[in-house]
């Protein structure tokens, strides 16, 4: 079995933001603390896989889930730690990157047009 010459924390750490949907989660959560549901509304991605990604994201220290139980029916609201903040050079520079060199194709282009 061939060793990996990458660091691990760098291997762990892009293992983790190379799930799906995980990086548009966290752009979505730079503008600040969400709801579930602003949250599924904004990403074409179900729930249930959603769900999964918050925790994940928040058994890792990037989100933080908070909890208000002062409202019926509880309100719950996701936003990011400081240590999920951090990444926010990161995504805007892909964010950026992708402006410039990524093209999108009809489908794509039309797929995009009909979630906003």
């Amino acid at each position: 079995m061939k060793q990996s010459s990458l660091c691990p924390k760098f291997e762990k750490g892009m293992q983790l933001l190379g799930k799906r949907w995980t990086g548009l989660i966290l752009y979505q959560l730079l503008s600040g603390p969400q709801r579930f549901c602003a949250l599924e509304g904004a990403l074409p991605v179900s729930g249930r896989l959603l769900s999964e990604r918050l925790k994940d994201l928040e058994k890792e220290g990037l989100v933080h889930r908070e909890v208000f139980t002062d409202s019926a029916p509880v309100r719950v609201e996701y936003s990011l730690t400081e240590m999920g903040k951090a990444l926010e050079p990161v995504i805007k520079g892909i964010e950026s990157w992708a402006q410039s060199w990524i093209e999108l194709d009809q489908t794509t282009a039309q797929s995009k047009a009909e979630h906003t």
